[in-house]
């Protein structure tokens, strides 16, 4: 019987991460193909892909660069759509483009003596412009989740993890259990 267990347990271990991956490119893909009605299956996801890539270029274009500016200054003065608008733009800015903001992996100890630390990444090296002297804002993932917490520490208590930034954020985020793959 422990044999037959056991043999459950590898089964599980090999088949779940791939059927959820699976499902959810699936899901993915099909929401995506969903949102134009082409009789070829896949082919929404293809013109998604290309309209992307394909604005990219031309918003990365000198000559369409004030039609990036237009719509950022119409959209950063509406009230409610402010807001929403530049918080969006920050968190995608925070993991695409040049101007990344999860590159410094830190820990942080929460204890006196150091024992306890948190992983997370310093978003913010100086916080005087708020008047916060001395200190430095750390974003702290979560564990299984895409949210997060942004704490406020002296700089005293952030040391620098020698690890690249996807490895050290995939550790925290599968709570500690993912490894490096190569």
């Amino acid at each position: 019987m422990k044999r037959l267990t056991r043999y459950f347990a590898e089964g599980l271990f090999f088949v779940v991460p791939i059927a959820l991956t699976l499902y959810v490119v699936y899901a993915i893909f099909h929401k995506i193909d969903g949102l134009f009605s082409f009789p070829v299956p896949g082919a929404g996801f293809l013109l998604t892909i290309a309209l992307i890539t394909f604005t990219g270029f031309v918003a990365s274009n000198f000559l369409a660069r004030w039609a990036v500016v237009f719509v950022d200054n119409i959209f950063s003065r509406l009230p409610l759509v402010k807001m929403l608008y530049m918080s969006i733009k920050d968190l995608v800015g925070a993991f695409v483009g040049d101007k990344r903001s999860f590159t410094k992996p830190v820990t942080v100890a929460l204890s006196e003596d150091g024992a306890i630390t948190a992983i997370g990444f310093v978003t913010a090296e100086s916080l005087a412009h708020i008047g916060m002297e001395g200190r430095v804002a750390v974003y702290m993932p979560q564990s299984y989740n895409f949210a997060g917490n942004m704490i406020v520490v002296p700089a005293d208590r952030v040391a620098p993890i020698d690890a690249p930034a996807g490895d050290v954020m995939a550790f925290v985020v599968s709570g500690g259990v993912a490894r490096k793959h190569t």
